[in-house]
């Protein structure tokens, strides 16, 4: 029985002496169940830290090279742009993450690869709006949607890469005026998060909005049912089908400059887009798979299929510090 407990905590020990460390902004369940496969598959124990992606991009800052993180991981391209740019991360080099991982969703520098992918789309109220006439997100300017507009802050990451977008789609003139226009058009001064503007919408506080697809899964999935409700009201719009096709955001990884455990941490990223760790992305938590070879969730599915716009992230996302100065200039808040 001693000999029997005595190789039992040998084979624990031998099993996690390898480790990876992760500094994540994600905040999901799937991460976690991510994290126990993973560990089953390999025997490389996941040490996890959270919190907002710019405080983890500050805290790998200030650590510089005695930074315990193998492996960066947040949503919103412009988050690993501004990672990027402030030197934390490093190139990785991966036959599989370039085979799997489209041109479109990854650094030009192999510094990042997206894991999942979220479409930026427009909602109405199917109870009592006609959304003849919004086809694209050039739209959500036009004077006729005065006092019906619903959209997160200007702070907030989608709202910044939505604009970046639009100026590498349209030019910075354009995209000025969009944001004029939007501003114009807001039922109320933006606050929340997607899920707050599809509640808006229900509650009858405006009949249009923006939201990530992922969010409206969640919420028809929720176990309240006033989330369920608001989602069921929701129409969905892909824009930009007759043009460039519908903005889509990311989640993605990146390997930090300070990583002491590169090769687990290589191991941990080319894990995240294996069939399987996409299905536990795609089923969980609704996101797009950034893998050709795993399908959307059935509720994804749901919601059809649509032209993503092919312009690479990496381009329109060295746009963001331009789309803050549009907002401030503005008046966004």
């Amino acid at each position: 029985m001693k000999k029997s407990f005595f190789a039992l905590s040998l084979l624990s020990s031998f099993l996690f002496a390898a480790e990876v460390n992760i500094y994540s902004a994600r905040h999901y369940d799937a991460d976690s169940e991510l994290y126990k496969l993973f560990e089953q598959k390999t025997g490389i124990k996941v040490n996890a830290t959270q919190a907002k992606a710019g405080e983890l991009i500050k805290k790998l800052e200030v650590e510089g090279g005695s930074s315990a993180a193998d492996i960066f991981i947040t949503a919103d391209a412009g988050n690993f742009y501004t990672a990027k740019t402030k030197g934390v991360l490093q190139a990785v080099k991966s036959e599989t993450l370039e085979k799997i991982v489209p041109q479109q969703y990854r650094d030009n520098d192999s510094q990042w690869f997206a894991i999942s992918k979220r479409a930026r789309v427009i909602v109405y109220d199917k109870r009592d709006f006609n959304p003849k006439g919004i086809k694209d997100y050039e739209d959500l300017a036009k004077p006729e949607l005065k006092g019906k507009l619903l959209i997160r802050s200007a702070t907030a990451p989608y709202s910044k890469s939505l604009l970046a977008a639009i100026i590498e789609a349209d030019g910075k003139d354009a995209a000025t005026k969009w944001a004029e226009g939007t501003l114009k058009n807001l039922a109320r001064d933006p606050k929340g998060g997607d899920r707050d503007q599809a509640k808006a919408i229900y509650a009858g506080e405006g009949d249009v909005a923006v939201m990530n697809t992922y969010y409206i899964g969640l919420m028809l999935t929720s176990p309240k049912a006033e989330d369920v409700e608001a989602a069921k009201n929701l129409g969905i719009i892909f824009p930009n089908q007759d043009n460039r096709g519908t903005h889509v955001n990311i989640s993605g990884i990146a390997l930090t400059k300070a990583a002491k455990n590169k090769e687990n941490a290589v191991k941990f990223m080319e894990f995240m887009v294996s069939p399987e760790a996409q299905k536990i992305l795609a089923g969980i938590n609704f996101e797009y798979p950034i893998n050709a070879e795993v399908e959307p969730s059935d509720i994804v599915k749901g919601f059809g299929k649509f032209k993503e716009d092919s312009t690479p992230l990496y381009k329109s996302v060295q746009n963001t510090n331009e789309a803050i100065k549009i907002y401030d200039v503005a008046g966004w808040k």
